[in-house]
């Protein structure tokens, strides 16, 4: 079983039992299965483009595979920011108490760029509940598992249940006229468009 999800607000620690949702756990899935003249399944792999190795599924998951299609562990690659530098790893979150900040404004949810959205289920604190309840949002830090960069994390509430949405905040960038709009026409313009009889 996962580890939970736990917030702290104001003097109150609440845990929640997370389940993440996809859209197949809304649509249903189908799949397809390749079979063998024997009609056993397949099994899928990859051949390096030098035809000496042989990746089968799972390989790349726990592995990298530099240019010398050398077999590298995740564990024992480091990441670097723009300048060369390492940087630091942030540990996960779950299991760990992350501080609820809010209510926040619907705005900041709405700059979020959502990669997952996880449905809690936890014993809500009566002020918390009904916080939620009206429609107010909180903001979390979330990191399922250790890496280089947390993700950005909103509660709330519907009639379906407590929900969690993760991903990241973009800034969006506006676009504005540089200079404001001219007059093409002036009056005398406008005049010398009138018909002048006099000249029939």
């Amino acid at each position: 079983m996962a580890r939970p999800i736990i917030l702290k607000y104001k003097d109150e620690t609440v845990t929640f039992v997370h389940k993440k949702i996809d859209r197949s756990r809304l649509y249903g899935k189908r799949k397809r299965i390749a079979m063998d003249p024997a009609g056993k399944p397949c099994t899928r792999a990859e051949i390096t483009e030098d035809g000496a190795i042989l990746v089968k599924k799972g390989m790349a998951a726990q592995a990298y595979f530099d240019m010398k299609d050398s077999w590298l562990p995740y564990s024992s690659l480091t990441g670097m920011d723009l300048a060369g530098k390492p940087l630091k790893k942030c540990p996960s979150t779950l299991g760990a108490a992350q501080v609820l900040q809010g209510p926040v404004s619907t705005e900041q949810l709405l700059d979020l760029e959502v990669m997952s959205v996880y449905q809690l289920s936890g014993k809500l604190p009566p002020k918390l509940r009904a916080s939620l309840q009206k429609g107010d949002v909180f903001m979390f830090v979330f990191n399922y598992r250790g890496d280089y960069h947390n993700e950005t994390a909103f509660l709330v509430s519907g009639k379906e249940g407590c929900f969690a949405l993760m991903g990241n905040i973009v800034e969006p960038q506006w676009l504005e006229l540089k200079a404001s709009g001219e007059e093409l026409f002036t009056e005398e313009d406008v005049e010398s468009d009138d018909l002048d009889f006099e000249m029939f």
